[in-house]
């Protein structure tokens, strides 16, 4: 799939996309916090920051082909599930998980990172439309749309984006 979407758009993950993209995300990916997103499973056997690295590299790449702020694609991107618990089992916050968690995760964010207006509401809307706030930026939306892209292929097993893996081993 990623193959697929690459073509349409007439990308190519080549050195220079994965460094600019690293030096997009380095000062977040450096954090001890960030770090322990890699101690919750999000989906099937993908980890919170596997996952959390896919989506951004993937928003990053599709902004950066049509011309959108993919700096905040990329940062938003990767800290859209910085809500560290594991969701799966603790229940700390009353309310459903999805429509909860994109408020946690940018209080947490903001607790750490000097965040842009876009960078804010991709953390807070990324579950649209099950949460009711529209995006306002069409970063967002990329970003959304990445994240149910990768949450499919983690769940069934198909994401083998061999960058992500890089940036795992890196970070």
């Amino acid at each position: 799939m990623i193959e697929w979407i690459s073509s349409k758009l007439n990308l190519k993950a080549n050195f220079s996309f994965k460094s600019e993209h690293k030096e997009c995300i380095r000062d977040i990916v450096q954090h001890e916090m960030v770090g322990m997103m890699k101690n919750f499973i999000q989906h099937g056997e993908t980890n919170c920051l596997e996952h959390s690295f896919y989506v951004s590299y993937i928003s990053y790449l599709v902004c950066k082909n049509i011309g959108l702020d993919y700096r905040s694609a990329a940062r938003g991107g990767l800290l859209h599930d910085f809500f560290l618990y594991d969701w799966h089992e603790e229940k700390p916050y009353r309310g459903l998980h999805g429509l909860i968690h994109p408020n946690i995760a940018l209080q947490n964010a903001n607790k750490y990172f000097d965040l842009n207006d876009r960078e804010k509401d991709i953390i807070l809307k990324h579950m649209w439309p099950l949460t009711i706030r529209l995006p306002k930026y069409k970063e967002t939306f990329v970003v959304l749309m990445a994240d149910k892209y990768c949450a499919f292929m983690e769940t069934i097993s198909l994401s083998r984006c061999k960058y992500v893996y890089e940036l795992r081993k890196e970070f």
